[in-house]
């Protein structure tokens, strides 16, 4: 019997640093983007939804898309800290729902900070009614990975060893797994690839600070960070990673999740060997065997 997830983030201090962020200057220009892949996403499924969760998107921006949307009834969105515009404040890895409670949940830029993401998503999948559809999206893949790197390097050669800055992220074949692994049914992964780009590293650390990304991860170091550690992590991102007219790149991934509650009207694959018309029948051409002579021995 395995035990509890590792706890990677400090979940408390993250509530903290969103609700920093959202008093403040928000930079939601990531969220935007979800919001609008989101608009698309469910415009493709032909369908209603009589019940919809948002859950822990950090602004209402998802919730409000949903309420637009003729063919959702009842929108109930699970914010992670107060706030007036949320049906409610909760945990988005113990979600206070009854299974099949509801037809459809989406989730934008919050489960990438889940101490327990095979755990959410199982929750998810209990909460959907049968044939309900999730849609969410993570931050996952090489998201940050320029900043990673200028960090380690930098804190390797000022301070003889590096320690953990940017939070590790989620494989995208390993996250269609998950999906497989909490029972959804036609599960789907892709990635969405977005680079910024900035004048200079402390711009995009700006830009973390604004939507509440900066480092929440339980071993980070507590000690301040050393001024000459920070000026190196900057000239090695400006030498590494940036283009011709000087500005630097950060890349986030955005991870794409969908599946469906199972439902007896789903297709499923066929069983191997129940086909009934072989390939080549179908398409009208010769079938060869392993040894290069077709089926009708010439």
């Amino acid at each position: 019997m395995s035990g509890p997830a590792p706890l990677l983030f400090d979940r408390a201090l993250a509530r903290r640093r969103l609700s920093r962020a959202l008093a403040g200057r928000y930079a939601g220009f990531l969220l935007e983007r979800a919001s609008a892949e989101l608009e698309d996403r469910l415009a493709a499924v032909m369908r209603s939804f009589p019940r919809a969760l948002d859950l822990a998107t950090p602004i209402p921006a998802a919730a409000a898309l949903l309420a637009r949307d003729g063919r959702v009834g009842e929108v109930v969105r699970l914010a992670g800290i107060p706030d007036p515009t949320a049906s409610l404040v909760g945990d988005d890895e113990a979600l206070p729902f009854a299974p099949a409670s509801f037809s459809l949940v989406v989730s934008l830029l919050a489960l990438h900070g889940s101490n327990d993401l095979p755990g959410a998503l199982a929750q998810v999948r209990r909460c959907l009614a049968p044939d309900g559809l999730f849609l969410g999206c993570l931050l996952g893949g090489e998201t940050l990975t320029e900043l990673r790197l200028a960090f380690g390097e930098a804190e390797s050669e000022q301070e003889g060893g590096a320690s953990p800055r940017v939070a590790p992220f989620g494989d995208v074949r390993a996250l269609g797994g998950l999906l497989q692994r909490a029972g959804f049914a036609l599960p789907v992964v892709d990635l969405d690839r977005v680079v910024v780009r900035y004048p200079h590293m402390f711009a995009l650390m700006a830009d973390l600070r604004a939507i509440g990304w900066t480092n929440t991860l339980v071993e980070r170091r507590r000690t301040p960070l050393r001024r000459a550690t920070l000026v190196r992590a900057a000239a090695l991102y400006g030498e590494r990673f940036s283009d011709p007219d000087g500005r630097i790149r950060a890349t986030f991934d955005l991870v794409w999740l969908s599946g469906w509650a199972p439902h007896e009207s789903q297709q499923r694959p066929l069983r191997p060997g129940s086909a009934r018309t072989r390939l080549a029948e179908a398409l009208g051409v010769p079938e060869f065997g392993p040894d290069g002579i077709s089926g009708d021995g010439s």
